[in-house]
C-alpha cells in the first residue's frame, strides 16, 4: 500500500514508519514545507503538507491509506489559554484540513486511521470503560470528541475511518515512561496522589501492530481502545516499575503539590482515573505482545 502519515516525527510515528517500510509499504510522511529534510531508506518519502492552507504535495496522490498522528504534546508545559488553543488546533484543525485535502482527490484512500485518546472518557473512578462508554466533559474529553468528529467527516466521502484511542504509551526513549521513571532513578519515586486511580497503558510495540491491523482489516471502523487488557492502579504501577528498576517506591507525590506545580494538567494527566478495556480488540482476538505491565517493562527495560 501507499500510506500517508502525519505526525511521523512523534513517538508513534517514528516507530510506525520504519515498520511499514519494512513490511513493504510505500510511506509518504506529510511534513510542513519548512521542515523537509533529506529522505532515508527507512523513513519513507517526504511530501509537503501545509495544514493551515490544506495544500498537499502531488506525491501524496494515489495513496491507499492515511494514518493521522498529528497533535502537540499535552504534557509540554502548563495549560495556559494559549497552550490549550494550540492543543486543540494541532488536533482538530489539522485533522479537518487533512480530510478536506482528501476530499479534493479524484482517487481517495480507502481508510483513514486517526489518533484519539482514552482521555475522551474523562475521570471515571473504578468504572470499566469500553468503546461504547459515553465521553466525559472535561477539557481533554471535549478536545477528543471534536478531534474524532473531524476525522469521521471522511466517512461522507467514502473513506473507512478508524479512531485509535491511545492510552499511556510505554517506550524506553519517549512518551510518559522516561518522565515517570525519573524520580525513581534518584530513589525518590512513589505513588501519585492516592494511588487508587486507574492507568490504561500499552507498549509501543503493541500500538504499532494494532495500527497495522486497523489499516489492513477492512471490517474495522469507528473507535478502538488501543490499550492493554490489564489496566492497573497507580500504586501498583509504581510498585511494579520500582521493582523493575531495582528502586524503592517510598515517596508519594501529594495531589496538592502536583496541582500547585502543574495546575489543571495535574488532575487531567496524573490524578484522573480511567479503567479502559480493549473490548473491540478482544472480539478480534488480537494477541498482545505485552499483555501485563511486568512483561512490558521487562521488554522495555531489559529482562531484570
Amino acid at each position: 500500500m501507499k500510506i500517508l502519515v502525519t505526525g511521523s516525527s512523534g513517538l508513534v510515528g517514528s516507530a510506525l514508519v520504519p515498520a511499514l517500510v519494512k513490511a513493504g509499504h510505500t510511506v509518504c510522511r506529510l511534513v510542513r514545507p519548512g521542515t523537509i529534510t533529506k529522505d532515508s531508506a527507512n523513513d519513507g518519502f517526504q511530501v509537503a503538507w501545509n495544514p493551515a492552507t490544506g495544500e498537499l504535495g502531488g506525491a501524496g496522490v494515489g495513496a491507499d491509506a492515511v494514518v493521522n498522528l498529528a497533535g502537540a504534546s499535552i504534557a509540554d508545559g502548563r495549560w495556559s489559554n494559549t497552550r490549550k488553543a494550540e492543543l486543540r488546533s494541532s488536533r482538530i484543525d489539522t485533522t479537518a484540513a487533512l480530510v478536506a485535502a482528501l476530499a479534493r482527490m479524484n482517487a481517495r484512500p480507502s481508510v483513514l486511521v486517526s489518533a484519539s485518546a482514552t482521555g475522551i472518557y474523562g475521570n471515571r473512578g473504578d468504572e470499566q470503560l469500553t468503546e461504547e462508554s459515553q465521553p466525559g466533559t472535561d477539557f481533554l474529553s471535549t478536545v477528543a470528541k471534536e478531534w474524532e468528529a473531524a476525522a469521521l467527516k471522511a466517512e461522507a466521502i467514502g473513506i473507512r475511518v478508524v479512531l485509535a484511542r491511545f492510552g499511556i504509551i510505554l517506550a524506553r526513549h519517549g512518551g510518559a515512561l522516561p518522565q515517570i521513571m525519573l524520580p525513581f532513578r534518584f530513589f525518590a519515586g512513589g505513588k501519585i496522589g492516592s494511588g487508587r486511580q486507574w492507568m490504561s497503558w500499552i507498549s509501543l510495540e503493541d500500538v504499532i501492530e494494532i495500527l497495522r491491523l486497523a489499516l489492513e482489516n477492512g471490517q474495522l471502523r469507528g473507535p478502538i481502545n488501543v490499550i492493554s487488557p490489564q489496566p492497573i492502579q497507580n500504586a501498583e504501577f509504581t510498585k511494579t516499575l520500582a521493582t523493575a528498576m531495582h528502586r524503592p517506591a517510598l515517596f508519594p507525590a501529594p495531589a496538592f503539590a502536583l496541582r500547585l506545580a502543574l495546575g489543571e494538567m495535574a488532575d487531567a494527566l496524573l490524578l484522573s482515573s480511567q479503567r479502559v478495556l480493549p473490548k473491540r480488540l478482544g472480539k478480534l482476538d488480537y494477541s498482545f505482545q505485552h499483555p501485563n505491565l511486568k512483561i512490558a517493562l521487562e521488554a522495555i527495560l531489559g529482562a531484570l
